[in-house]
């Protein structure tokens, strides 16, 4: 639930802390005295849209911060965006006059995306345009999936598999081509790659090697130069390795002397031999340039070969070998494409039957749900003064030859048809409902919720108006009801629902130094009393109005504790 609300220059807002209770929360006090800017600072923090308007005059920001406890409900979602969890779940969002927003939540940076499917899970805004919501059939839809619950969910469940089933069928006649002479055609497209790829009997690393090859070939004869100049200098007569055995054979008249003599000896000995390999090496290397000029013209037009292949198939050899299995697999699909097709379409029918019983069954359990939730509805509706209201959820028909439109939602649709008055006929919601019999119908919907709903905060902007009376005292009992269970902030100017208040908050305006200031005080005791007084419509002086404050306040009491 919300637990507190803390605004910094927010229209005339300069600073407020408002410490909210569970059950019934109500802000009230004179027309214009800024109570609309506490729910525009709630829809702020929630993550609307923001604009300049929404900071004080001679400001260059406005921040809001909401403190929920119990928000366990979004721990989830908290850990699929690597936010740190807590007891407490803290939103801040500050708003610059050059355009600039900073949203947080728990401390971490988020996206207005990000804040909203948070807060999607926490507080449920209903204003006097928030009727709206209703008049749209996919949430008039979600709304009974649920109040229907499990059954509903688990046939969804079935379905969305069904329909991935069925569009992986169809992906795989995509890839059947089109007629017979497309598949024809592709079929000797994929046979010629496939022999082409094949004849070139590629192996990995035969590009480097005869590119290696071409090399030599091209410098063979400044490699022969070189090798050549090298064999000279180590093993022609007075040569390296002349001399080196002669330097050895000078040390070994002396190596029995001292140790140190023969292992000079020795190291003599061992580059001697090693500069004669040497040597002979360059000896061989020189014999092996002698290359034919048919197996170097061979050699390259093997490199332009492989080339041609690789901007045909890939860029690596690698690459063409994945290709021609690539190749050779859609070959053997397209091979039995005749006899494949077939048993997709057998597939796909047999799915599209499944979907159609999914569908049908879904209605079933919408249909089930329905009825119990529109009587239910209707016997509230009857207890906020509507004599003779008339409530139906519509669903829409189908047959077995829309089950290819089939989304996650089945088919049909959902419309919530109303009449208020005896003997007019079932509309659609919003073409004969009223502003207030709209808030009624809202408030008689919301109560059926409150049971089912996991949101934790009902929001209702002046959801009262344009009732009194006797009603006035049933739309209270029914806070009461609701807030059982669903904490609830609510606009109001009606004294009976503010009697029934756990907590009240008086909204005014001040004026100090040619500034006005919105100031929000919570009213407990006499002062709470008088504020009663007032929304009745008395003088809250008067013992007269101060008595009927204070009889509706103990009735409200009574009514609550009745509950328990």
């Amino acid at each position: 639930m919300l637990h507190k609300l803390t605004i910094q220059n927010v229209a005339l807002v300069t600073h407020a802390e408002i410490v909210f209770s569970a059950g019934v929360n109500v802000l009230s006090g004179e027309t214009g005295a800024g109570k609309s800017v506490i729910l525009d600072a709630i829809d702020f923090v929630l993550g609307a849209k923001a604009d300049r308007s929404m900071i004080r005059s001679g400001e260059s920001f406005c921040m809001v911060r909401a403190e929920f406890s119990d928000a366990g409900c979004v721990a989830p979602l908290l850990e699929e965006f690597d936010i740190e969890t807590d007891e407490t779940l803290i939103l801040s969002r500050k708003f610059t006059s050059d355009g600039k927003s900073a949203l947080k939540v728990n401390g971490c940076s988020v996206t207005a995306g990000m804040l909203r499917r948070i807060t999607a899970l926490l507080v449920d805004v209903h204003g006097q345009s928030e009727h709206f919501f209703l008049l749209k059939e996919a949430n008039q839809m979600k709304l009974l999936d649920d109040v229907a619950g499990a059954p509903v969910a688990k046939i969804k469940a079935r379905l969305s598999e069904l329909l991935a089933a069925r569009r992986r069928i169809l992906a795989d006649r995509e890839k059947l081509g089109g007629d017979e002479a497309d598949r024809a055609r592709r079929l000797d497209i994929l046979q010629y790659q496939i022999d082409e790829i094949g004849r070139a009997e590629l192996k990995e690393g035969e590009e480097e090697e005869l590119a290696a090859f071409r090399e030599r070939w091209r410098n063979a004869e400044r490699i022969a130069e070189a090798l050549g100049a090298v064999q000279q200098y180590l093993g022609a007569d007075g040569g390296s390795a002349d001399a080196l055995r002669m330097s050895q054979r000078a040390l070994s008249s002396v190596e029995r002397l001292d140790g140190r003599y023969a292992a000079l000896a020795e190291r003599l000995e061992a580059a001697a031999a090693e500069v004669e390999d040497i040597a002979e090496t360059c000896a061989q290397y020189a014999d092996e340039l002698d290359v034919d000029e048919r197996e170097a013209e061979r050699a390259e037009a093997r490199l332009d070969e492989l080339r041609t292949l690789k901007k045909k198939y890939g860029g690596t050899v690698s690459d063409i070998l994945s290709y021609a299995a690539r190749a050779a697999e859609e070959y053997e699909l397209l091979s039995d494409s005749g006899a494949r097709f077939e048993a997709l379409g057998k597939e796909l029918a047999r799915t599209e039957e499944d979907i159609y019983t999914a569908c049908l069954a879904l209605r079933e359990a919408r249909a089930a749900a329905a009825e119990t939730f529109s009587s239910r509805v209707v016997l509230e509706l009857q207890t906020l003064n509507i004599a003779s209201p008339r409530f139906e959820v519509r669903l829409g028909e189908f047959t077995r030859e829309d089950a290819p439109r089939a989304t996650q939602e089945g088919l049909g649709g959902v419309c919530f048809l109303f009449s208020a008055n005896a003997g007019e006929p079932l509309k659609e919601l919003g073409k004969i409902i009223s502003g207030g019999e709209m808030s009624r119908f809202m408030l008689a919907v919301k109560t059926q919720l409150s049971s089912v709903n996991a949101i934790g905060t009902y929001i209702f902007d002046e959801i009262d108006a344009g009732i009194g009376g006797k009603t006035a005292r049933v739309v209270a009992e029914k806070f009461c009801r609701i807030a059982k269970s669903v904490q609830i902030v609510a606009v109001s100017h009606l004294a009976q629902i503010a009697a029934c208040a756990d907590r009240e908050f008086y909204i005014e305006k001040r004026e100090e130094d040619g500034r006005t200031f919105t100031v929000i005080t919570p009213v407990e005791g006499e002062a709470r009393l008088k504020e009663i007084a007032r929304l009745i419509g008395g003088d809250t002086g008067s013992e007269t109005a101060l008595r009927h404050a204070k009889e509706l306040l103990e009735s409200a009491a009574a009514y609550k504790k009745s509950l328990c």
